[in-house]
């Protein structure tokens, strides 16, 4: 399961705190893949892949409360954590930075918080993604990016899909070393 996280309603659509949604609908769209069907309070969509089924994730229940939905999926389809992977947004990485960790605390995200509280986890693999932190916290994640940022995350979120097909097919220690290599090598 692939889990992008985001707040639902076009209010939040595109903001620093949806990229987590932004890269699960590239990801999908690539994949000629539609993230419509609602289940357990998320949008899910369903993918082939060598014999399993992946599912990709945008959970409709806020950020705060994504671990319900997430958790229910999981029970599902009978899912550990380490089968799960999480993509969001962090403000304590620089504008246009992507981080693969295969587990990790919640770094103060209220998503990922959420999600290890329902879960009882931290044992699940993560994208996270760059988004700065400027002024208030709060205000920041929930505002969009200006013109110039958006240069700098659309490649970024061209990068975390890549990376998603990495970890499908090769792994995801391929993936790390792939890309969390390129982040240290730009």
């Amino acid at each position: 399961m692939i889990v992008g996280l985001g707040n639902p309603g076009r209010q939040y659509a595109h903001t620093r705190h949806n990229v987590g949604f932004d890269v699960i609908d590239r990801f999908a769209k690539r994949r000629g893949v539609h993230t419509r069907t609602r289940r357990h309070r998320a949008l899910i969509g369903r993918l082939a892949q060598d014999d399993e089924e992946v599912l990709l994730v945008k959970p409709q229940t806020y950020m705060n409360n994504s671990g319900s939905a997430v958790a229910a999926l999981a029970r599902e389809y009978g899912l550990q954590p380490s089968d799960i992977i999480v993509v969001y947004d962090d403000i304590d990485l620089p504008l246009g930075r992507l981080r693969i960790r295969a587990k990790g605390s919640s770094g103060g995200h209220k998503g990922v918080e959420s999600i290890i509280q329902c879960l009882g986890s931290s044992e699940f693999p993560r994208i996270r993604i760059g988004i700065g932190r400027a002024g208030d916290a709060i205000d920041h994640v929930l505002s969009r990016f200006t013109r110039q940022e958006k240069t700098i995350i659309e490649p970024v979120i061209e990068r975390a899909a890549d990376a998603l097909d990495v970890v499908l097919t090769d792994g995801l220690e391929a993936a790390m070393n792939i890309y969390n290599r390129k982040e240290n090598d730009s």
